[in-house]
């Protein structure tokens, strides 16, 4: 009996660092999946493309890099050279245009190109997600509840918009409870 404890530890340890190898594992294909993909199309000459498309591609590939400015540039000419594209690709790109301004904390921007993915497909549930925190952090928390619960009419089980949804309507009853006039007792007086 006492010789079984150890081996149960060592086997749990041994399952948990198999666990943990393959979450890492993972994250490194992926990291490395972006870097080549990034170099290829650098080398393709992506950026100085006429194809909307492949800028498309390499900015996505820099939003997730993190390369903001660099997606921005990118996805800038890519709207400049969608034309004949379907309305879901301008609203693609309006969007990760939106997003890049966003992570740049330029929320005004981002929202404009927001309303443009909105404007290109009306039933874009990311576009409006990604609107209604911009309006959050613009401090336009009512505009920001009704873009959630708009996207909740859309897809009703979408978990950002619900829980995104129910933070800002504690916000606002707690604003609205504060902002109250407190009544005094005046009994005495």
């Amino acid at each position: 009996m006492g010789g079984l404890l150890p081996q149960t530890y060592l086997l749990g340890l041994i399952g948990l660092l198999a666990i943990v190898a393959v979450v890492v594992g993972r994250q490194l294909l992926r990291v490395r999946r972006d870097e080549l993909n990034l170099i290829e199309l650098e080398q393709a000459g992506a950026a100085a493309s006429k194809d909307a498309g492949q800028l498309y591609e390499l900015a996505s590939v820099q939003l997730r890099k993190r390369l903001y400015p660099q997606a921005t540039a990118n996805l800038r000419q890519a709207l400049k050279r969608l034309s004949g594209e379907p309305d879901e690709a301008k609203a693609l790109v309006e969007n990760a245009l939106g997003f890049a301004l966003a992570a740049q904390k330029d929320f005004n921007g981002a929202v404009k190109h927001y309303k443009a993915a909105i404007n290109a497909k009306g039933d874009y549930p990311v576009a409006l997600n990604n609107l209604a925190f911009a309006q959050e952090r613009l401090l336009q928390p009512e505009e920001a509840a009704e873009l959630y619960r708009k996207v909740l009419g859309l897809e009703p089980d979408n978990s950002t918009a619900k829980k995104r949804l129910k933070r800002i309507e504690r916000q606002l009853s707690a604003g609205s409870k504060s902002m109250s006039p407190k009544t005094t007792d005046r009994k005495g007086f």
